[in-house]
């Protein structure tokens, strides 16, 4: 008789579940002629594991027809779920075709300004040279300030000598000029 009991613990490895599944399954049982053991552990008769195991096999055929039954009802929206799925995988691709092409005209563009930029510095640099070639021109044209002060200084007696003519001239009187 020993062999009929079983405990939850025993009946839930037995049948692979769980012990919360067949403690569910006790409380739809009746409590009246409950066996339990010295150590407290709940003990199911023969009888009891049957009615158990019944309720198990009924659920997990439930589950097997409403699986087969979900496909089938299920199969338009799995079908949509991935056509849409494959029509963002195809925009995800363009989007990143478009990135790379981004990617590579912004190399381009970088290209061109660092080129920009140093042909400006040529420039610049040639514009330098050029000023400097006119200066060190101007300067051999021009005469120093030493050669400055001798002309200023020889036209300076011939100024004095002129000026020095002009006085001789008799000057008019200006307030005869009416009486005549």
């Amino acid at each position: 008789m020993d062999e009929e009991l079983k405990t939850i613990k025993e009946l839930a490895d037995e049948l692979g579940v769980i012990k919360q599944t067949i403690q569910y399954h006790v409380k739809f049982l009746p409590t009246k002629n409950r066996l339990k053991k010295s150590s407290g552990a709940i003990v199911l008769n023969l009888e009891e594991q049957r009615f158990i195991k019944n309720r198990l096999t009924k659920n997990r055929t439930n589950n097997d027809q409403n699986s087969t039954k979900e496909p089938t009802k299920n199969r338009p929206k799995k079908d949509k779920e991935i056509s849409i799925n494959n029509v963002l995988l195809d925009q995800l691709k363009t989007k990143d075709e478009q990135i790379k092409s981004l990617v590579e005209a912004q190399k381009q563009t970088q290209n061109l300004l660092d080129q920009q930029q140093r042909l400006a510095l040529q420039d610049k640099k040639l514009l330098d040279e050029y000023k400097s070639e006119i200066n060190d021109l101007k300067a051999l044209k021009m005469p120093t300030q030493d050669t400055k002060v001798e002309q200023v200084s020889s036209k300076q007696p011939q100024e004095v000598e002129s000026v020095a003519e002009e006085p001789k001239k008799a000057p008019r009187k200006w307030w005869g000029l009416w009486r005549k």
